[in-house]
């Protein structure tokens, strides 16, 4: 079983209750299945749930290099130039970073309203980065848009490989129709 979940803000991306989180309990999904990865407490979007062993092993493993995709409303607007530096890798404090795609995304997209808010400076504009991944570190868009001095307000994972967030709503839920071929 194959499960696309659009994990809402301020979920962590586990079952077992943690001390004043919200956990995907709390969501009706099915039993036995287990997220492929994970998005942070502070991350929202895609998460694939399956209760394939094979496949989790598949869309988590970096050996794999299954891409994802996520979309980085920032500080500022980066320029051609900083968008080169993120394409090329930048130099994080556990090393340097894979080449990945990244582009600035021409309009804010089409997203629900995230609760609570991203904060709103006057004198500040923001941008909407669109960067696809072929590793999974532990908080590494942020701390990639961080390095380029642009850090990330909102961050949002629209696709895992072949799974796509599509139109589902943050708590929504829905079975894949598809088992993936790599």
């Amino acid at each position: 079983m194959i499960i696309i979940f659009h994990k809402p803000y301020g979920v962590v991306s586990q079952f077992t209750p943690l001390a004043g989180k919200k956990t995907m309990s709390e969501f009706g999904l099915p039993k036995g299945v287990y997220p492929c990865g994970r998005l942070d407490h502070d991350s929202e979007g895609l998460l694939v749930l399956s209760d394939d062993g094979r496949l989790q092993s598949l869309l988590c493993e970096p050996r794999f290099k299954v891409p994802r995709t996520y979309w980085a409303q920032v500080e500022r607007i980066p320029d051609a130039n900083i968008l080169a530096k993120i394409r090329r890798g930048l130099i994080l404090k556990d090393g340097p970073t894979k080449p990945c795609r990244a582009r600035l995304m021409d309009a804010e997209p089409s997203l629900p309203p995230r609760v609570p808010p991203v904060r709103y400076r006057k004198n500040v504009p923001t941008a909407w980065i669109e960067i696809t991944l072929q590793e999974g570190r532990n908080r590494q868009v942020r701390r990639m848009t961080a390095a380029a001095e642009h850090p990330t307000l909102r961050l949002v994972r629209t696709s895992h490989g072949p799974f796509k967030l599509g139109a589902l709503v943050p708590g929504e839920w829905r079975a894949a129709q598809m088992v993936p071929q790599f």
